[in-house]
């Protein structure tokens, strides 16, 4: 077997294994597997002009902001936001005079587009959720497969970490984030299970919290449903500590201002919760806005300030074989309407 056959080989037990249909890979060759999630997609969706503005505010590990590159001329730009120090670093290697990066998250688009003179952009690209490298690496405490320490930030030079909250948090509270931002059936239960972990032993791994969620949730639940029982207790804490939905809304409340007639916002989210934020947003947006109950010609309607460009995309069974933890995605468009 040559060398080619078995790093191929190795790629379709680490893409079909367990770990990878529950949307947890582990470490080691997947850092070279990282694929963006509906590349082509996204990037066609944002109608690039070669000399056009354009924001990337989630970098990653930069796959999306490296294709937009290439449809940009010397004329273009592209500004890169992303919160995770790892990540910035990552993109401070790409060495083009039409690209700047910056640590910070989406939600602070105006400030810096105003730190560098810009006030419109022809197009924004929002990847939502965590990348590949974040959950692969055990450190960063976000995968419930790979031992590591309860960190789960984003930002790790900032903010509480999963061990710190958990370990000092009520119950009624992490029954709350786990029940609004993981949508968790048995919320009681597992922070009931986690609040009488702690009183023996301080919770600081994965592994550990992993073990308690499972205690937690009835046996007969951990089957069929093609996952992890803790899959849902570490994305809402995840959520909680990181601020995710809200720093969507305050993007979101802001994004109609940025954008250039014309220009296209583009969203790729992972789970129910950022996708219905998403949908409304758009849908309330391309209604206009006058009162209930008022008699008006449809003539006369006031000009909304996004159009919703077609139907909602989500990953072609190729792709979701080539890349399981792209099966969640969902990715919407609108254009924005008038000056």
């Amino acid at each position: 077997m040559t060398k080619g056959q078995r790093i191929r080989r190795l790629e379709w037990k680490i893409l079909h294994s367990d770990a990878a249909q529950s949307g947890e890979i582990n470490a080691g060759l997947v850092s070279q597997l990282h694929i963006p999630v509906l590349l082509n997609e996204a990037i066609d969706s944002l109608n690039i002009k070669p000399d056009g503005i354009y924001v990337d505010g989630t970098f990653g590990r930069g796959g999306h902001a490296k294709e937009i590159l290439k449809r940009l001329n010397e004329e273009g730009l592209l500004v890169a936001i992303d919160k995770d120090p790892q990540a910035v670093l990552e993109g401070k290697k790409i060495e083009a005079k039409n690209f700047k990066i910056f640590h910070g998250t989406f939600k602070d688009v105006k400030p810096i587009l105003s730190a560098i003179g810009i006030r419109h952009v022809d197009g924004i690209l929002l990847d939502l959720g965590v990348s590949s490298p974040q959950i692969d690496n055990p450190v960063r405490g976000f995968s419930f497969s790979n031992d590591g320490p309860l960190d789960m930030r984003m930002d790790t030079k900032k903010g509480q970490t999963a061990e710190q909250w958990l370990n000092t948090a009520t119950q009624s509270e992490i029954a709350r984030v786990l029940r609004v931002y993981g949508e968790e059936r048995f919320a009681p239960r597992v922070a009931q299970f986690i609040i009488e972990a702690r009183v023996t032993e301080r919770l600081t791994t994965t592994n550990q919290l992993r073990r308690v969620v499972e205690r937690a949730i009835p046996r007969k639940f951990h089957i069929n449903t093609g996952r992890n029982p803790a899959t849902k207790t570490f994305q809402a804490i995840r959520i909680h500590l990181n601020q995710e939905l809200d720093d969507l809304e305050d993007f979101l409340s802001q994004a109609t201002s940025i954008l250039l007639s014309g220009a296209r916002l583009v969203i790729i989210s992972f789970h129910s919760l950022e996708d219905r934020i998403v949908k409304h947003f758009i849908a309330r947006e391309s209604k206009p806005n006058v009162p209930d109950r008022v008699p008006i010609r449809e003539a006369d309607l006031p000009k909304t300030r996004l159009r919703a460009m077609g139907k909602a995309v989500r990953p072609t069974v190729n792709e979701v074989d080539r890349n399981p933890r792209s099966r969640s995605a969902i990715l919407r468009v609108a254009e924005r309407n008038g000056p």
